[in-house]
């Protein structure tokens, strides 16, 4: 079933280490959302196909920035344009320090059932670092009050692997989000992204990188800690209580079809409207974006059509980041024998311990996923 996602480029700050668009100043918001409707508008046509839409994202940025009324109008215009499910997950970003009860109230009755809170630490010296806008205090106050709200299930964003960044203090990370009964935790490594002004502060000497052993250590501590608090480790950098997946980004993991609406958002759809799957992606600017809408035109900087040998590559990468390869459903959709092409590799992997093979299901280990995107690469070699 398709999902929804609308990007909201909008910060109070700039994290040192985001690479996703967005500004930091907000005086163009009033033409974004009206673009934006116009944008919806354009899709129309995917909205005639029968199929309900299962879930609608708000990322950014800091979507929680919205005004109420301005999250209602979005979702108004998507329900006026799509068959939206009544039980569909409907997910809003927020930023502790960016929302009180009043509005976290107001999300709720406008629809919003899953809050994604971006916490990254609970420690306020790691929070300066990293630009965060919160303190810890701040961060937990916002889990109960999204209790508090109605919302009950909830999603924690942590990040390890920061330089100086202690086994103990990451540890600590991870019991204090455990200790607030949040059914999601996306916990993820700190990458020194291209374009950032971390990457800037690597390269000046300022900052240096988190040892490859210790951030290691932390994935390994991660994973083994909270599948000791009930959490399904589902996806590489995400965990879930049962029953809590997030059903939006399985839909990318899934290969899903999906909208895309907002600066620099992409979109992914096979089957009608369209001759064969497609990927596109907008222009990474809201001058840019507002200035194609207001004229008629899509705001889309690049399309891609996919073929099979691109679809199977996707699809070995997604498999073995999720659940696994099934060896006889790859075959069957892509024509692809893994076992007859890579034997060997798989062999040394079974013997390495980064492989199981459970039927006719290649998943990582604990170990494994420690190497991810190399085994990926080598079995689409």
């Amino acid at each position: 079933m398709p999902g929804l996602y609308l990007h909201i480029p909008y910060c109070e700050r700039k994290c040192l280490y985001c690479d996703f668009y967005s500004v930091e100043s907000m005086s163009s918001l009033a033409d974004f959302l009206r673009c934006l409707r116009l944008e919806i508008g354009q899709h129309a046509q995917f909205g005639k196909q029968g199929q309900p839409f299962e879930t609608v994202y708000f990322g950014g940025g800091t979507p929680s920035l919205l005004s109420t009324q301005s999250l209602e109008k979005i979702l108004d215009k998507l329900q006026q344009t799509f068959p939206i499910s009544p039980a569909a997950e409907i997910t809003l970003e927020a930023n502790p320090g960016t929302v009180n009860l009043r509005k976290l109230k107001e999300f709720r009755r406008a629809g919003v059932n899953r809050l994604s809170i971006g916490i990254q630490s609970f420690h306020d010296d790691e929070l300066r670092f990293l630009g965060r806008i919160h303190s810890g205090r701040e961060a937990m106050e916002c889990v109960s009050l999204a209790r508090g709200a109605g919302i009950d299930n909830i999603s924690l964003d942590l990040i390890f692997a920061l330089p100086n960044q202690t086994l103990k203090a990451w540890k600590e990370n991870l019991e204090t989000a455990v200790s607030l009964e949040p059914q999601h935790i996306s916990a993820y490594s700190l990458i020194v992204e291209e374009g950032t002004a971390l990457q800037r502060m690597v390269v000046r000497g300022e900052v240096t990188p988190a040892p490859e052993e210790l951030e290691s250590e932390m994935y390994l501590l991660t994973m083994e800690y909270l599948a000791s608090q009930g959490f399904e480790h589902y996806e590489v950098s995400n965990y879930a209580k049962p029953g809590y997946r997030s059903r939006h980004n399985s839909l990318y993991w899934n290969h899903e079809p999906y909208l895309g609406f907002g600066p620099s958002a992409h979109s992914f759809w096979s089957g009608e409207p369209l001759s064969g799957p497609m990927r596109w992606w907008n222009a990474a600017s809201v001058g840019k974006y507002c200035k194609s809408l207001t004229q008629g035109q899509r705001p889309i900087e690049g399309e891609e059509h996919l073929s099979s040998v691109h679809l199977l590559t996707e699809e070995i990468f997604l498999r073995l980041r999720t659940g696994g390869i099934n060896v006889r459903k790859l075959h069957r959709d892509y024509g692809a024998n893994l076992v007859e092409q890579h034997g060997q590799k798989l062999e040394r992997f079974l013997q390495e311990r980064l492989v199981t093979v459970e039927g006719e299901t290649i998943r990582l280990t604990s170990r494994g996923f420690l190497y991810c995107d190399e085994i990926a690469l080598e079995l689409v070699a």
